[in-house]
């Protein structure tokens, strides 16, 4: 997969950036603040019409844009794939309603057709790499949830859907799980909102155990290359819904071993988890939330059996985000046939000249990567003369 062409009207710092993109690698060089993360923040956008960086997708437009009553910030990107040629445009829309009160929303064309946004979401490919995103390991449970859910997204057009589905589920239950504390009646309304989370977080565990174990698999060879086989990383997904059940009385625990839960169907997670949920009904109940489901799952990584969230250096934290990454390259390579536009965002100058070494070769492996620097000598001359270059300054390429 090859990103060919990226427009952006009124995205972050730009007010208008229009430019043909090279193959192969392209290095984007500037000083701080200058827009190079946003060029990435814009095209990882394209894949996934989410952002790591904004919590609100209005903190996107251009805050010049902002000031007009209809401020539209847009993202086009042109690129091939082994079935031809395509365009994806996103628009993101704030506008000022005839109240007073400002909405947000988004428009995406697919080849000039609007669509969905569900239905586009992994048409492109890309993988992100910021140095900030070492909170995936060490930040909260939901940090590591919208990892995977942003990365299984990119291969799996039912799982958004799925997702979607469960969290409107999941609000309307917990909704009626309060009204049903401070008014008592029938206990049986829960039923429908039980059986909607039921089937759609049943799938989202479902696919989460593929993803965890299939990544786990690559990210530890990946890992054990990195630290020169000093260290085995291993990635423990721990569900709120233990098929196994606790005997009565028995407090539940984390475990610190992953359970094996890749040959249970899709029908055996929806008997348990629909049985274990009814089980619950009185305390979430009284508690007013749900207290069981995919919402409250965890992600830990581990090296040598040490939880990196806890006790991982700063160094042992980098290299197992690097793995997972380069893991997720070919991980969606391996799912969709086609490779991923790797980003990376100063991640060289995180690492050792070997590593540096290391991450460079295996860039040659893939067919387009980007990567945001301030200093052009932590590249090596090879890797130098074969990419292309932009320097970005202000939000524009300066020629």
């Amino acid at each position: 997969m090859l990103l060919t062409h990226l427009s952006l009207t009124d995205f972050r710092i730009f007010s208008r950036f229009d430019q043909d993109l090279p193959g192969s690698g392209l290095i984007l060089v500037g000083a701080n603040a200058q827009g190079k993360t946003s060029l990435l923040e814009a095209i990882y956008y394209l894949s996934t019409l989410d952002s790591f960086q904004a919590s609100n997708t209005v903190d996107l437009i251009n805050f010049s844009a902002l000031r007009s009553d209809l401020a539209v910030g847009r993202i086009v990107g042109d690129f091939r794939k082994k079935d031809g040629d395509h365009r994806l445009e996103i628009r993101l829309i704030r506008e000022t309603l005839t109240n007073g009160n400002q909405t947000t929303r988004k428009e995406v064309l697919l080849d000039g057709v609007k669509q969905k946004i569900n239905a586009v979401i992994g048409q492109f490919n890309a993988v992100l790499f910021l140095p900030h995103m070492l909170q995936i390991l060490t930040g909260s449970p939901q940090q590591r949830r919208r990892y995977l859910d942003l990365t299984i997204s990119q291969t799996d057009p039912l799982y958004t859907d799925h997702l979607s589905e469960y969290n409107k589920a999941l609000v309307q239950r917990n909704a009626l799980l309060k009204q049903l504390y401070e008014r008592s009646s029938d206990v049986d309304q829960l039923s429908y909102w039980d059986e909607k989370l039921t089937l759609a977080g049943s799938y989202l565990m479902q696919a989460r155990i593929q993803a965890v174990q299939e990544l786990g698999y690559l990210a530890a060879s990946i890992h054990q290359d990195l630290t020169r086989g000093a260290e085995i990383l291993r990635l423990n997904y721990q569900p709120s819904y233990q098929p196994t059940l606790s005997p009565p009385g028995q407090i539940e625990l984390p475990l610190d071993t992953s359970l094996d839960l890749g040959g249970m169907s899709l029908e055996e997670l929806q008997d348990g988890f629909r049985e274990r949920t009814l089980a619950r009904r009185a305390e979430d109940i009284t508690r007013g939330v749900t207290s069981l489901g995919p919402h409250r799952d965890e992600l830990r990584f581990l090296s040598n059996a040490v939880d990196l969230g806890s006790f991982g250096s700063r160094g042992q934290l980098r290299t197992a985000l690097l793995a997972l990454k380069l893991a997720e390259i070919n991980w969606l390579k391996e799912k969709n046939g086609e490779w991923p536009v790797l980003l990376l965002d100063e991640v060289l100058a995180e690492l050792d000249d070997a590593r540096r070494q290391d991450l460079l070769d295996r860039l040659a492996q893939t067919e387009q990567a980007l990567l945001t620097t301030t200093d052009l000598d932590l590249f090596s001359a090879d890797f130098r003369q074969a990419a292309g270059l932009w320097e970005i300054k202000a939000g524009e390429l300066v020629k």
